[in-house]
């Protein structure tokens, strides 16, 4: 029997810090993460440690009567840490070359690689919900599906679910959320 991943994108927030909390929406967003994953089997549940990732799945663990296990490897992806006015287009580059890297960020590759490490360390038969963030979400998803897009990127929701499904050495890459 193979793994199970859930990429789980966090709920609606405030902004873009680590500290960021859940917009009102975000809550019952929260919530209805709790009834999509009712009938669904969970081992473990490993997040990003900003807290907005922490508690789009905090009630979930309470639920399941799981602990949350923070992973530094599931946090934002840094494109840079100047500002650019133009970043929407440096940040669509960064999906066609994957080696891009801009002043204090690092590169989709560098991000991907520390997202699929997560998964690669994960056992064989286990059922896990990965608690991230929309850019790591998507280079974890380009990762098995090369064509997946800038554009992809800006369709992703708040929250979003995509499933890995293990059944051979490549998952099957479902999107879950409607």
């Amino acid at each position: 029997m193979g793994k199970k991943i859930y990429v789980v994108r966090h709920c609606q927030a405030k902004g873009q810090e680590v500290e960021a909390e859940l917009t009102d929406e975000g809550v019952k967003q929260a919530s209805k993460l709790v009834e999509f994953f009712s009938k669904i089997k969970v081992d473990r549940i490993i997040s990003s440690p900003y807290r907005r990732a922490m508690d789009s799945v905090g009630p979930l663990a309470k639920e399941k009567d799981l602990s949350i296990e923070m992973d530094d490897r599931l946090s934002e992806r840094v494109l840079s840490t100047q500002f650019f006015t133009d970043w929407r287009e440096k940040l669509k580059a960064t999906f066609d070359d994957l080696d891009i890297e801009y002043p204090g960020g690092e590169s989709s590759r560098q991000a991907m690689s520390r997202g699929l490490e997560v998964i690669q360390e994960l056992s064989e038969g286990e059922q896990v919900i990965l608690a991230t963030h929309g850019g790591l979400t998507s280079l974890i998803l380009k990762s098995f599906q090369p064509n997946f897009r800038f554009e992809d990127w800006e369709n992703l929701t708040n929250p979003d679910v995509y499933l890995l499904d293990y059944q051979d050495e490549n998952p099957k890459v479902i999107s879950l959320w409607k």
